[in-house]
């Protein structure tokens, strides 16, 4: 997964401060996850609620940014290229996203208080394994959304879609 999200960054990096500010910040959720997985591997009873919370809060950011930032930017830029056809592939990746959203959600629920993160220690092991299929879904879903709805209008590639004019 880390290596993907370096790809990412290669591929998208510098096109806008946004995207590559999202980039870092699901870098550094990467980085987090990782340090929790192991910590869980390595001794359960050992992982700290301020340690769950690091994560959860990172990961509330990252998809909160994806939400109200970085897609409603990348669908404004599609209608302001009169791109019909990137709305539609929008709009279906969009309905994929929300299933990790929901699950997002769902781990936040499980750990947000003391109580509730002792009950559900036992679980961080499975809900970091099914985190790390939704979120590997969910990145290779962003970067189709970035590669069709913003690479797509960089001037390199609107300017080699027209026909050279002589």
């Amino acid at each position: 997964m880390l290596e993907d999200c370096k790809s990412a960054r290669e591929r998208w990096g510098g096109v806008h401060q946004l995207i590559d500010r999202w980039l870092d910040e699901r870098r550094e959720l990467l980085v987090n996850f990782i340090e929790l997985k192991e910590a869980c591997d390595t001794e359960l009873e050992a992982v700290s609620k301020p340690q769950i919370d690091r994560f959860s809060e990172l990961l509330m950011d990252y998809i909160s940014a994806g939400h109200f930032e970085i897609y409603p930017q990348l669908r404004e830029e599609a209608l302001a290229f009169e791109d019909q056809d990137a709305l539609g592939i929008a709009a279906k990746l969009l309905e994929r996203l929300e299933m990790s959203t929901e699950l997002v959600l769902a781990f936040d629920a499980d750990y947000s208080t003391p109580v509730r993160c002792q009950h559900f220690l036992p679980r961080l092991p499975a809900w970091l394994d099914r985190l790390a299929k939704g979120l590997t879904e969910r990145f290779a879903l962003e970067d189709q959304l970035i590669a069709r709805l913003h690479a797509a209008h960089t001037p390199l590639a609107t300017s080699q879609a027209e026909p050279n004019r002589a």
